[in-house]
Parts: structure tokens; C-alpha cells; sequence
């Protein structure tokens, strides 16, 4: 098996440590990061445990499953990095609360050894793809696109239309349109709808929209959505997996469709997406039995 490790800071010592360890007593062909590297090889020993290094400006070896070791911020990187290919790639989670990187550093000695004897499934995340009119540029999001106001005065107005027929008109510090993946991401903290990763949906959310009755929308995938932006601003900003970009107010209509491409992530076998939100989010427990209150 050949295994890429991606990472841009380690956080436990460790965790990496054991990592490495498991993955030099394995047969496997061992790739790693190249700024991950440089990092790490200032406290563990890294020869004979790795096969060669990873320039994210060269082309990638043939990998057959990705490690991307950090939180969640870590693991969309690793996606960027991956883009284009269908390599797997497992999170491992050595920060704080994750959903994409779910395996805890408890679990990872567990893991890796199921996944070192091919016990482990795959499953496809749908990706947004995001254009602008008269831009040659694409922009791809796993968990979310977001339209955002560039500074702290004024909102700015962004006007929906599906498939060419207008939805509303959004008075707000911004809208988020994420997917599946990202309804447990920024779309959930304010307010959005937890989509289960499988249901082929984009959810629609305001962010501090100046009307009431502005809620959010779940709408099919297989929609195009295309917004354009006024504000007495001269320019908005576009954040696409926490990557931003400012675009001027004049001439900018954006589009958003379903990419071609998912990817492909990691799991354990009999962990599901059910069990993973009743662990992260506390559903159905009582923090006062917890701490030992009545």
C-alpha cells in the first residue's frame, strides 16, 4: 500500500510519533508532505520509515490512501492538494472538535491497522464548484462557498436565482451555500440545517440577514444557482473553504453547480455519520448527569 501523510503543524507529538512508527513496521510505501516533513524530521527519525518526499508542485506518486493529520482545517487542505485525483483520504484528528478529520487520537493505533489490512470503506462527498462571469477562474468547496460583506458597516445584498428563476433577494452580512459535507461546518453555526452526506442537496443560509422570514433552504443538487452582489461597498469578498478572495460589486455574477468531481474520504467500518453527530454534538446526553448534578 502506498500512504501520502499530509499535514501543515503537528499538535501531539505522540500521535505522530506512533503514526510513523506503525507505518515503518508495515509493508507500505510511506510518502510525506514536504513542509510536513521538515517539520517533523526535527523529532523523530524519519529513515528507512518513508519512501520519498511530496512536492505539492510536482506530480504526485500513484497513492493509493491519504493521511491528513490535524483538524478539519488540515483535512481541506489536503483536498486542495488532491484535487483532480481519486486518492481516499482519512482524517485523523489531533485538534479539537472535527467532523472530516473523526478519528481521535485515541482511536489512530486501531485505525491504521485496519486500514493496513484493507478493512475500511470509502465514501463520495459531493464538491461545489463556483465561477464567476468573465473569469476563466474555477474554485472548488467540499464544505461551503460563502458570500461575504468586506467590511463591518454595511450589509450587502445578494439576489438568488435558480436554474434562471429568482429566488429572493438576501439583505444580509453574507450567504452561505454549502454542502452536505459542510451542513455541519459554518452553514450549522448560523443556523443551517444538518444534511446527512449522502442526501444529493445544497443548503441556503443567510448570515445575520436583515429580515425574519429569511430561513434557510434546502434545494437539489442538480440546481444551478447564480447570485449577483450590490452593496455600497465597491467590493465583496468569496470564501470557498475558508480561502477568500475579494471581487468588485460591478460585473460580478457568480455560479454555483455541482462539481463533477466528489472525494472520496476515509471510514471505519460501522462508523457512521449518525453515531459521529451524537458523539460531537452531545445528542442525547445531559451535561448535568455528566458532571454529576441532579
Amino acid at each position: 500500500m502506498k500512504i501520502g501523510t499530509f499535514s501543515n503543524e503537528y499538535q501531539k507529538k505522540e500521535v505522530i510519533q506512533n503514526i510513523f512508527d506503525m507505518l515503518g513496521e508495515s509493508n507500505s510505501e510511506v510518502y510525506v508532505q514536504k513542509e510536513f516533513c521538515s517539520q517533523i524530521s526535527k523529532f523523530i527519525g524519519l529513515e528507512g520509515k518513508i519512501t520519498g518526499i511530496i512536492d505539492t508542485e510536482k506530480p504526485l506518486p500513484a497513492l493509493d490512501i491519504a493521511l491528513s493529520i490535524g483538524g478539519d482545517g488540515t483535512f481541506l487542505r489536503t483536498v486542495s492538494f488532491l484535487r483532480g485525483t481519486t486518492i481516499p483520504i482519512l482524517g485523523i484528528n489531533t485538534g479539537r472538535l472535527g467532523f472530516l478529520a473523526d478519528i481521535s487520537a485515541d482511536d489512530t493505533e486501531e485505525t491504521l491497522a485496519e486500514i493496513l489490512e484493507g478493512s475500511y470503506q470509502v465514501e463520495k462527498r459531493t464538491q461545489i464548484k463556483l465561477t464567476v462571469e468573465n473569469s476563466d477562474k474555477e474554485y472548488y468547496a467540499l464544505n461551503e462557498a460563502a458570500i461575504l460583506k468586506q467590511d463591518s458597516a454595511s450589509m450587502i445584498t445578494v439576489t438568488m436565482y435558480i436554474n434562471d428563476e429568482i429566488l429572493s433577494s438576501y439583505e444580509a452580512d453574507g450567504l452561505i451555500i454549502a454542502t452536505p459535507t459542510g451542513s455541519t461546518a459554518y452553514s450549522l453555526s448560523v443556523g443551517g440545517a444538518i444534511i446527512a452526506p449522502d442526501t444529493p442537496n445544497f443548503i441556503i443560509t443567510a448570515i445575520a440577514p436583515h429580515s425574519l422570514t429569511s430561513r434557510p433552504l434546502v434545494v437539489a443538487d442538480t440546481n444551478v444557482l447564480t447570485m449577483e452582489v450590490s452593496s455600497r461597498t465597491s467590493s465583496f469578498l468569496v470564501s470557498v473553504d475558508g480561502r477568500s478572495e475579494a471581487f468588485p460589486v460591478n460585473g460580478s455574477v457568480l455560479r454555483i453547480e455541482k462539481a463533477d468531481m466528489p472525494v472520496y474520504v476515509v471510514k471505519r467500518i460501522g462508523h457512521t455519520f449518525y453515531a459521529t453527530i451524537r458523539n460531537k454534538l452531545k445528542w442525547g446526553t445531559d451535561p448535568r448527569q455528566e458532571n454529576g448534578n441532579n
